[in-house]
Order: structure tokens, then C-alpha cells, then sequence
């Protein structure tokens, strides 16, 4: 899968996760269970940590501001 300039995940990839956290309520161990990867071509849940696009608030995963911006970009 294409990865950005800058070494993030691929805008798609990106979108599609953070379209997944969005979508309800997510713990941690969910995003772990679905969006954990062996290869380093596709580690967009630490990505999104990394660009502080998702925080864990208790034991759930939640968009931060910058990620329901760059989410709400793609939803208009």
C-alpha cells in the first residue's frame, strides 16, 4: 500500500480508520484487535497516535480535535 511523503499511512488507510473510530464508541483492545499490523508498511493505529489524530480517554479510543478535523475535511 502507497505511504505518504512524509511516512504517514495512506490517506486512505487513514480515512478508513479513523472513519472506524468515529463511527462508535471503541475501547482500546477493539482498535488493537483490528487495526494492529506486523508490517511496518501499515501501522496506521500508531500513526494516528504519532500525528495526534486519536487519544485514548479511559479505556476507550477517541478522535482529538486535529482528528475530527481531518475527519470532518473528508465528511464535509
Amino acid at each position: 500500500m502507497p505511504r505518504r511523503v512524509d511516512g504517514g499511512p495512506a490517506p486512505a488507510l487513514l480515512h478508513e480508520f479513523l472513519d472506524w473510530v468515529a463511527a462508535r464508541p471503541r475501547t482500546y483492545d477493539d482498535a488493537i484487535e483490528a487495526w494492529r499490523s506486523n508490517c511496518p508498511r501499515h501501522p496506521v493505529l500508531d500513526d494516528a497516535f504519532t500525528e495526534g489524530l486519536i487519544a485514548v480517554v479511559g479505556k476507550s479510543i477517541v478522535l482529538t480535535e486535529a482528528g475530527r478535523r481531518h475527519h470532518a475535511a473528508r465528511h464535509g
